[in-house]
């Protein structure tokens, strides 16, 4: 998946949107106002990455399968993930990774929050 593929994904999500709070070169993607995942447009070594967030056990299973994945860079290690969007790491699975960050931002919103975001 390219950076155009996931910007549009990401996009796709419902109530999504797209911001850039930190710096002019980080995508940043909310739902309700939290962030889902973010994704620097400047990179050291020309290969672009994602920060997502995922429920641990999982991240763990993740990273001994996937070389494109490891804990996330300038994030909470524990519940962020880095995926390496042009890896070994199918596109498919990059799209459920996003689903499941969705997920978990929306499982963590109050319960007013949640039952508006699922309406």
């Amino acid at each position: 998946m390219n950076i155009e593929e996931y910007r549009d994904y990401c996009l796709s999500v419902k109530g999504a949107t797209e911001c850039m709070p930190f710096d002019e070169y980080t995508l940043v993607y909310k739902i309700m106002d939290k962030m889902f995942t973010f994704a620097p447009l400047r990179t050291k070594d020309g290969r672009f990455w994602a920060n997502l967030k995922c429920d641990p056990a999982k991240s763990v299973e993740l990273m001994e399968r996937y070389e494109g994945i490891f804990f996330g860079f300038y994030s909470d290690k524990k519940y962020w993930i880095t995926v390496y969007l042009e890896s070994d790491v199918p596109d498919k699975l990059i799209k459920e990774l996003i689903n499941h960050s969705v997920e978990e931002v929306v499982k963590k919103l109050p319960k007013k929050k949640r039952d508006e975001y699922n309406a």
